[in-house]
């Protein structure tokens, strides 16, 4: 393997001089000023960085290798606010690792809570930074076995004011929504390119399993 994909820098290379908090509402943003290390060699001058301060995040795409159907959700995403766009986006069911929880078990959670359904068996799919320029969160996606035939309804938790749409969705459909900027969140994407490398040996594997 080569080199060039080992960091010349560890976390020992950077000094945090401060840390404070700035805000903790529905998000929660420190400020931090450091230094760290040069490539041309010495340290940086200080400087400040606001940093976005999340739990770590699990996405899982519901699939169906017989049927060849995606179980996905719908809801409002504030993000998408100021967008021309629907702000309702079409995405994975997701959700946050609670202190003292496994992944695996925020997969399950999840997947029962925001499509009424739960996955016979899941694989990981892989683990990443989502915005790491501003932010901490680290997400890791799963994919799960179901029968689409049983997903659909209006699902959620009222008191995180959730509303979420269940879509059932073709395998087909899936890759063209993704070509065409219909699915436009990073999360789903991943789950779904990694879905079309993957989805014969899903089958095959699933059908050992079943």
């Amino acid at each position: 393997m080569s080199n060039n994909l080992h960091p010349q820098f560890g976390r020992e290379q950077v000094k945090v001089l401060s840390r404070k908090p700035l805000h903790a509402g529905y998000i929660r943003v420190d400020e931090l000023i450091l230094r760290h290390r040069l490539f041309a060699g010495g340290d940086s001058e200080p400087f400040r960085r606001e940093l976005i301060v999340r739990p770590r995040g699990v996405g899982v795409l519901l699939y169906d290798p017989v049927r060849r159907e995606a179980v996905l959700v719908r809801q409002f995403r504030v993000g998408m606010i100021d967008e021309s766009r629907s702000p309702w986006m079409l995405e994975l069911i997701a959700g946050m690792v609670d202190e003292g929880e496994d992944p695996l078990q925020v997969a399950h959670r999840e997947s029962r809570e925001e499509s009424g359904i739960e996955p016979v068996s899941v694989v990981q799919i892989c683990d990443y930074y989502n915005s790491p320029g501003v932010g901490n969160e680290r997400i890791t996606l799963f994919c799960g076995r179901v029968d689409a035939s049983a997903a659909g309804g209006i699902h959620g938790l009222d008191e995180e004011h959730e509303d979420i749409e269940v879509v059932v969705v073709p395998y087909d459909d899936l890759v063209t929504a993704v070509e065409s900027g219909q699915i436009n969140n990073a999360m789903t994407i991943i789950a779904i390119q990694w879905l079309q490398l993957h989805h014969e040996e899903l089958l095959q594997l699933w059908s050992r399993t079943a």
